[in-house]
């Protein structure tokens, strides 16, 4: 069988599956009564019935004999690739990759590598080749021992868990910058793993924008932090979350809970401690791994950590997202998409949970993007984002329960490039907050404009002592009337209510 080509995943018997045992060193001790588990959660090295990830290297639970020896053969390859190569130039590591990747050896472009390379003088660019490199390289080739069975595919319509090591976490990635992964190059519709984002950085290697130097800046920060400083301890719950049945948005009776909103500030820093968003695609982490350099590229590029959930997480679906918790910050940045800049190292002191994980949850919800504007304003769009942002902000559907109710720090979700009305997309998520009986926290990102009709809008709700369904009910007569594009619609729903039909 070609080693590039198999037959779809089988589901695999795994007697281990639930809470296999660790070292001492991977794991904090937890009593059955309070580990981070559930029906659906998976430890390090559990397999799933679900699926599983393809390792580089072979691992025990493998079904097929001869993909099984052809994954022997190509995973001692790397390990004499990796392990005698010597990086004096970034052609040395295109040479490398390139070694046990022969199919893809004419199609894949370095260019974006070697000119970062070229621009990386002196001492900085020496440590790369003669450190950074090196010691990546020995971090990849230490998977068998760090993961030593296929890690369960967090696959769509299934709610399920995967806990793992920072250490692990870091081995994987250093496995994906070297492109290791099989079964992972094809960008044909029907392959294997179509539905998946893509995780080898082949891709971002061939990116010739100014983006990707300090994209590449970035990433050789987390990887010097990993390698120079001591070896992260924590944990990573990533967890696919899933509202199975329709919500009558229209009854709700639950009240709009309490709203902040701030002009400045970012939600990775002034959300510190709260159920942070990532404006997501459904393919998590967007073009982080290609051209992308818009909020969530640059919160996978700060928190890497997030990059590996690419690895195992299906595309998301419209009742769908996916909630991080204990990934931490590696670097400072400043601007956004062209004007993106990387400062330097953060030292995350953001304290830690029970199981040594990073006090830090993220989730991921994908808006729809709208070619037509209008569209937005339709009740089938109405009801896809509320129910998108409630599984979002909901702890009733985890398969992992968060200790308690944060607030959400949120802002322009499904706006900007999605063409999302900012003023609708607010209404939606403040919503979908108050019936997962959460307060909101919203940054603007500098529109003043934005922070006074939010404010104002928000205020005049709650002293006509608003809930969820009213809301709703005059979102859908606005619907109705088509209105999107001929009257404001904050001014809409202050006139509706005043005239009494609410």
């Amino acid at each position: 069988m070609n080693k590039d080509v198999r037959a779809k995943n089988q589901d695999a018997e795994n007697p281990d599956d639930g809470w296999p045992p660790l070292s001492p060193n991977q794991v904090p001790h937890c009593s059955d009564s309070s580990r981070p588990a559930g029906d659906g959660h998976h430890f390090p090295n559990a397999a799933s019935s679900f699926g599983e990830v393809q390792t580089p290297h072979p691992a025990a639970t493998h079904v097929f004999c001869v993909q099984y020896h052809s994954e022997i053969k190509r995973w001692n390859v790397i390990k004499g690739v990796l392990g005698k190569a010597k990086f004096e130039t970034s052609k040395d590591l295109e040479n490398a990759i390139k070694e046990y990747n022969q199919k893809y050896a004419h199609l894949w472009n370095f260019s974006g590598l070697h000119e970062f390379f070229k621009q990386t003088q002196g001492d900085n660019r020496k440590h790369l080749l003669s450190c950074v490199l090196p010691g990546m390289a020995k971090l990849a080739l230490r998977l068998p021992e760090l993961c030593s069975k296929p890690i369960p595919l967090l696959r769509q319509g299934r709610p399920q868990a995967v806990s793992m090591s920072q250490e692990q976490i870091s081995c994987l990635l250093a496995n994906a910058f070297f492109c290791t992964f099989p079964h992972r190059n094809s960008t044909h519709p029907n392959s294997e793993y179509s539905t998946f984002p893509d995780i080898n950085f082949s891709r971002l290697f061939g990116n010739s924008s100014p983006k990707l130097s300090e994209k590449l800046k970035t990433l050789f920060c987390y990887f010097g932090q990993v390698l120079e400083s001591a070896v992260p301890i924590g944990l990573v719950t990533f967890q696919r979350c899933c509202v199975p049945e329709s919500i009558q948005w229209k009854r709700s009776q639950h009240k709009l809970t309490n709203l902040t909103v701030k002009t400045d500030g970012r939600i990775e820093e002034e959300g510190q401690g709260m159920l942070q968003v990532d404006f997501a695609s459904p393919l998590v982490g967007g073009g982080v791994l290609s051209s992308g350099l818009v909020q969530e590229e640059i919160r996978f590029l700060i928190s890497p950590e997030l990059i590996v959930a690419r690895l195992f997480t299906e595309r998301l679906d419209k009742r769908e997202c996916l909630v991080v918790t204990g990934a931490q910050l590696y670097s400072k940045y400043n601007g956004y998409s062209d004007s993106f800049k990387w400062v330097g190292a953060h030292n995350d002191e953001t304290p830690r949970d029970l199981f040594l994980r990073r006090q830090t949850e993220i989730v991921a919800i994908d808006a729809i993007h709208f070619r037509d504007p209008m569209e937005q304003y339709k009740l089938h769009s109405l009801d896809r984002e509320l129910h998108k942002a409630y599984c979002g902000f909901s702890n009733a559907h985890r398969v992992v329960p968060a200790w308690t109710n944060t607030p959400i720090a949120t802002g322009n979700w499904g706006c900007g490039a999605f063409r999302g009305d900012a003023k609708l997309k607010a209404l939606v998520q403040i919503m979908a907050a108050a019936q997962a009986g959460r307060d909101v926290t919203y940054f603007t990102f500098g529109d003043v404009g934005l922070t006074d009709s939010l404010r104002e809008m928000h205020t005049f709700l709650q002293s006509m002592d608003f809930t969820v369904g009213q809301l709703y009910c005059v979102l859908e007569r606005y619907a109705r009337k088509g209105m999107g594009n001929t009257r404001e619609l904050y001014e809409f729903i202050r006139k509706d209510c005043l005239k009494g039909r609410i």
